[in-house]
């Protein structure tokens, strides 16, 4: 969990813009600061543009909404912070022309974190605004790498308690863009991820200095990996969860699918009944009848 002191208000919105890239007014809303009257958000993200830290732009198909974004100056001022440190984004996060492009994945993204932050508000857990970390980069060799839509740190309990467990997620938000196929071909990033372990040159492992998997860098446990399914009817979530199935059996046999859980469930079963409800689709379950919440015990926590 991400231990905060945002100091301010402005601090926690730029903050929050960074690492998110993009909200709509009310979405900054309902991050930053849900209990007080939106027009105190506005404000400050007025005051926040005047001083050259945000701007914003409008989406014509979307009743003129305004989505807010990080100017470069934002970008380069937030991520010389502490709690940002590591987790700066890209240079096109500043774009106009990039922001108008991506809006409708960002938003998404966006509509999702706030699914799990209010649900952990709703039962008092902890789940910070900035707990919440879309494209973080996890190599696999050759090249390659993993990038989730984003890393969910959550902790049950109590809020205020220190003996709830920590659970991580790697989340994937499907707006129906690419194939059931293309959306199925992340499970084995995803595992050989699980199972990388980087060569070093000149250097054997032993038994007693044995070389880990690289996620062990980061990471006690494996985050679980969470589909959230949206842009799609009733039809395409079971053809999305089908292809997710099929994925899971053509991974050959390996403590991945044993140890990690991976879980699909509409995006609109989120909002409505909230993520820790028990709407989640096993992967690698056979039964089509299966529903779990995605905090249960499917393996370890710590």
């Amino acid at each position: 969990m991400i231990g905060v002191d945002v100091g301010s208000g402005d601090r926690l919105a730029l903050g929050v813009l960074t690492q998110y890239r993009m909200a709509t007014t009310e979405q900054m809303h309902r991050v930053i600061a849900p209990d007080v009257r939106i027009e105190q958000t506005r404000r400050r993200l007025a005051r926040l543009r005047a001083e050259g830290l945000v701007d914003r732009i409008t989406l014509p198909q979307a009743g003129r909404t305004r989505a807010w974004f990080p100017t470069a100056y934002g970008v380069q001022l937030a991520s010389e912070w502490p709690e940002m440190r590591g987790h700066r984004p890209s240079r096109t996060v500043s774009d106009p022309t990039a922001v108008r492009l991506k809006a409708g994945h960002t938003l998404t993204v966006t509509e999702t974190a706030l699914a799990f932050l209010e649900d952990a508000r709703r039962h008092g857990e902890m789940c910070r605004p900035l707990d919440w970390l879309p494209e973080v980069h996890h190599p696999i060799g050759s090249g390659e790498a993993v990038i989730p839509d984003a890393l969910l740190y959550y902790k049950r309990g109590p809020a205020d308690g220190d003996n709830g467990a920590m659970l991580r997620a790697f989340v994937e938000v499907d707006r129906a863009t690419m194939g059931p196929e293309r959306l199925a071909a992340k499970l084995p990033a995803y595992e050989r991820l699980h199972r990388y372990v980087p060569a070093v040159p000149g250097r054997r492992p032993t038994l007693q200095d044995p070389v880990l998997e690289e996620w062990r860098r980061r990471y006690p446990l494996f985050p679980r990996v969470l589909f959230v399914l949206d842009g799609t009817g009733p039809a395409g979530v079971e053809s999305r969860i089908s292809a997710l199935h099929a994925g899971a059996g053509l991974l050959a046999p390996s403590r991945f699918l044993h140890d990690v859980p991976i879980l699909a469930a509409p995006l609109a079963d989120l909002l409505h009944h909230g993520p820790s409800a028990p709407v989640w689709r096993p992967v690698h379950d056979p039964d089509p009848d299966q529903r779990v919440p995605w905090t249960g015990s499917g393996h370890r926590q710590t």
